[in-house]
């Protein structure tokens, strides 16, 4: 018999803040549209923007699990991929700790493996070659900690539509109401797959929102976009100098897909990870 969920919390960065998806006083996103097919569930947001897998574990974990979840949507991890003191097993620690929390709590976790989000954000060659090595190893760790703690996982490079322009807001960093909504219920799916009773379901028809024309994407590439480049490949620019130097020597840059495994040592067998067409 499938478990009633009374208690649904969300838990990462502005992409579960509902960034990308405007309404009226605010942003929606995500969250409330998965909460809306949980009718009998009380629903916390937890997320912020920035956050990172550290600040999820000691700042928006303990107030997760004073919710008492029956279940929990867990995304975080692309802006630690961003940021020049990236280190997969601290990354791996953090994000075990918050899963295994949820899991021991009683809560069905679902979690993502990230996309190439290059083929999103056009990026010089050194720093997309420096951001696809490091969602790897991101992904790597997401890999160890869904197989040890059997939680679900949504892949989001196989949603249906992850690199249809339509599926991003204008800043090409965030989902748009499109986007959040294909989020939404492949999150969903996977819950009802862990045994949860999901009552409702998510409509993939957008309701409302901003139309985004060719002009709205050439002012936010002037005005935000190329300063956030700037910003954040001055974190990637000597990853991406050591990956084109190896390169050039004969010696690409290995992806260590393995570096998790080595820290959680032998598990069970993985879940489904891979996302079927919505």
């Amino acid at each position: 018999m499938a478990k009633t969920v009374r208690s649904l919390v969300v838990l990462g960065d502005s992409t579960t803040v509902g960034v990308g998806d405007p309404v009226p006083g605010g942003w929606r996103g995500v969250g409330p549209l998965l909460a809306a097919a949980l009718p009998h569930a009380r629903y916390l947001n937890v997320s912020f923007t920035g956050a990172r897998a550290v600040s999820v574990r000691y700042e928006q974990l303990p107030k997760a699990l004073a919710a008492r979840p029956d279940a929990a949507v867990v995304l975080v991890g692309m802006n630690d991929t961003l940021r020049s003191d990236f280190d997969a097993r601290r990354l791996h620690a953090d994000l075990d700790a918050v899963v295994g929390a949820l899991v021991e709590a009683g809560a069905a976790v679902v979690t993502v493996r990230f996309h190439d989000h290059s083929r999103v954000f056009r990026l010089p060659g050194a720093l997309r070659r420096a951001l696809r090595a490091r969602i790897a190893e991101l992904n790597a760790v997401i890999d160890a900690v869904v197989r040890r703690h059997g939680a679900q996982c949504v892949d989001l490079d196989r949603v249906e539509g992850a690199y249809e322009l339509r599926t991003w807001a204008v800043d090409r960093l965030h989902p748009s109401e499109s986007g959040h909504r294909r989020l939404a219920a492949a999150f969903a799916a996977r819950l009802a797959e862990a045994g949860c009773e999901v009552p409702g379901r998510v409509s993939l028809t957008c309701t409302g929102g901003l139309e985004v024309t060719p002009l709205h994407h050439v002012g936010w590439l002037v005005v935000k976009g190329i300063p956030w480049l700037w910003r954040r490949g001055r974190d990637l620019v000597p990853y991406a100098a050591a990956i084109v130097y190896r390169s050039w020597a004969g010696h690409p840059e290995p992806v260590r897909h393995v570096a998790a495994e080595a820290v959680v040592g032998p598990t069970t067998a993985s879940p489904v990870l891979r996302q079927p067409s919505l």
